[in-house]
């Protein structure tokens, strides 16, 4: 029946030790609407989804769940799967050392009396990596692929179901923008055919574009809901709705004082680490000047986080050549320990995986890159540990009720303070941002990009690589573009717009460095 409802959510409560995650929450969703859910990172939007899809299980929660007209009481997500309830999380769940389709088929193996047909098993993954736009071979390792191309292959995985209604957390967060408008193509094709879809983004432009209607969550309560078509939304109004206030603008005001050139990388060669033929860099060039953000733009697959990593102490692929200079002299970054003594710190693109271990505690994840300096022979001193934790967790509006909590418990934006204060701990004079902002709120963004103009205004350089271009738009000195493991241009931020870096993340011609 057309507009009737699919999914009911009545008053929903969970708790966890000490915290009241989840207050009184209901919402409905409409067959074959997508229906976007926006709230500010720890609001509880992503508890609100794990306890829909059985992950947190009937018992642990007050409430109901009315799905197809019946109330469903999952015990786990093997009973939301059989009902056609598919969750896709924000952390993702692939196992590095399996093949594409090995993980696509994990659990659901197609076969007969226990032997797996492997030749259906690869015919279906090509088409289901055909339906989410990746030309991968299916026997690709998972540890081989980035993050962006990673998160495709959990969709792909749970299209292989027989899905009605899909649950989406941050499908977009480690996409650009024309992957990101690709899977929301998919989307919208997945409600022409009947699909119902509960997306959960930080990226409200395309919440505006392909939402139906938008439920709001703030500190764990239903603030409302709003009708797309007929109640006037637009990225404004969903601010201020999820953070209880207008934000005037979207990133903070900044006048540039740029000094010297004092970091460049020159001919910087670096080898893809399982494909000799596959050179990831090939003779780049860039440097940093002293109070500059210098942003980098490019594709999924470019080359930006390969860069990155193999100039921070070549932490990626082979290195065959190439020298890193800062205050006019040639340094040492044999290895991470060299790239840390000589002023360079490095943000990671996946904080969970390399930016954070999950089991420490905020103290002991604020001071882990800096040890040496609240330590004597070789032993930490815990009271200015405590000291230096406290400092930053105030400095940084971390959201926690100590230093003493573990980052596994701290939402996405949070996390993302605790990996910023371990690297600030370390005084870098060249501080390298691999995509700092993705999947936290608008609010945690802004707080974020605070940070960066006062480390600019320090007078350090700040390496900034984003997949929104809006966002490298609106922080950048001067942006690099890189394709295909190249550097094809250099542009100002009077030169550089959205159309302008477009060209120049497509092609393959080389300008070299501008001065």
């Amino acid at each position: 029946m057309a507009n009737a409802p699919i999914l009911e959510m009545r008053e929903i409560t969970k708790r966890f030790p000490g915290v009241l995650a989840l207050s009184d929450v209901s919402m409905t969703v409409t067959r074959g609407e997508i229906h976007a859910i926006c709230g500010e990172n720890g609001a509880g939007k992503s508890t609100l989804m794990k306890v829909l899809s059985g992950v947190y299980p009937y018992g642990t929660y007050e409430g109901e769940i009315i799905f197809e007209g019946d109330e469903v009481r999952f015990s786990n997500t093997k009973q939301s799967e059989n009902a056609g309830i598919a969750i896709i999380h924000q952390e993702l769940a692939l196992i590095p050392e399996l093949s594409i389709t090995e993980n696509l088929f994990l659990g659901n193996e197609p076969g007969r009396f226990g032997v797996i047909d492997w030749d259906y098993a690869q015919s279906r993954a090509a088409e289901l990596l055909d339906l989410v736009g990746l030309k991968e071979d299916p026997d690709t390792q998972i540890k081989t692929l980035g993050v962006g191309k990673q998160q495709l292959i959990e969709i792909a995985k749970a299209l292989h179901k027989d899905v009605k209604l899909l649950i989406l957390d941050e499908p977009t967060a480690a996409l650009n923008e024309s992957e990101s408008q690709h899977l929301l193509d998919l989307i919208a094709g997945f409600k022409k055919s009947g699909m119902t879809s509960i997306m959960i983004s930080h990226k409200l432009n395309e919440i505006e574009q392909i939402a139906d209607s938008i439920t709001i969550i703030r500190d764990g309560r239903t603030v409302e809901t709003l009708n797309v078509a007929t109640d006037g939304v637009n990225e404004d109004r969903i601010i201020r709705g999820m953070v209880g206030r207008s934000l005037e603008n979207r990133f903070p005001d900044r006048t540039p004082r740029i000094g010297e050139k004092f970091f460049e990388v020159r001919d910087w060669t670096v080898q893809h680490p399982l494909d000799p033929d596959r050179l990831v860099c090939k003779n780049e060039n860039f440097f940093v000047r002293r109070g500059e953000v210098v942003g980098f733009a490019g594709l999924m697959g470019a080359g930006r986080t390969e860069l990155a990593m193999s100039v921070f102490g070549r932490s990626y692929g082979t290195y065959l050549g190439g020298t890193i200079h800062k205050d006019g002299r040639e340094i040492k970054v044999a290895n991470v320990h060299d790239a840390i003594s000589n002023g360079i710190g490095y943000v990671s693109e996946d904080r969970k995986v390399l930016g954070l271990n999950l089991l420490d505690s905020i103290k002991r994840a604020t001071v882990s890159a800096g040890l040496g300096k609240i330590s004597s022979g070789g032993v930490v001193d815990a009271l200015q540990e405590y000291a230096v934790a406290e400092d930053y967790r105030k400095r940084l509006r971390i959201k926690a009720n100590s230093v003493e909590d573990g980052v596994g418990k701290l939402s996405g934006g949070n996390q993302q303070k605790v990996v910023l204060a371990k690297w600030m701990f370390t005084d870098p004079d060249v501080l390298i941002l691999d995509e700092p902002t993705r999947g936290i709120d608008v609010g945690a963004k802004y707080e974020i990009y605070t940070i960066i103009n006062e480390l600019a205004a320090q007078g350090k350089g700040v390496v900034l690589i984003s997949s929104e271009l809006p966002e490298l738009l609106g922080m950048s000195d001067r942006i690099y573009t890189i394709f295909e493991g190249q550097i094809t241009n250099v542009l100002s931020a009077e030169e550089a717009n959205p159309e302008s870096l477009m060209v120049s993340m497509t092609s393959t011609r080389k300008t070299g460095p501008a001065a």
